[in-house]
C-alpha cells in the first residue's frame, strides 16, 4: 500500500535549523522514497510498511542527537 506523510521537525533548541536539515538529509539518502521539502514541512511518500522503518529509524537517529525535538505527523493512504 501507498502512503504520503507530512512531517514537520520542530527541535527545542535556538540553533534548530541544522537538526531539520540533517533529518531531511537522511531522508533524500532512501531512493524508495519521494521526498519533497518546502518552508512548512515535508512530505515523504512511498510503500507503507518501508516508510514507517525509515521513520522509526530516523525520528530515533534525530532523539539521539540530543536536545529536545517533537515530530508532527499527517499520514495519508495513498498518493497526496
Amino acid at each position: 500500500m501507498h502512503t504520503t506523510i507530512e512531517i514537520s521537525l520542530y527541535p527545542l533548541d535556538a540553533d534548530y535549523i541544522p537538526a531539520i536539515q540533517r533529518f531531511i538529509d537522511r531522508l533524500n539518502t532512501y531512493p524508495e522514497l519521494k521526498v519533497v521539502t518546502n518552508s512548512m514541512s515535508t512530505q515523504i511518500a512511498g510503500d507503507h510498511q518501508r516508510l514507517f522503518e525509515i521513520l522509526a529509524k530516523e525520528t530515533a537517529t534525530s532523539f539521539a542527537e540530543g536536545g529536545r525535538k517533537v515530530f508532527v505527523m499527517k499520514v495519508l493512504g495513498g498518493e497526496a
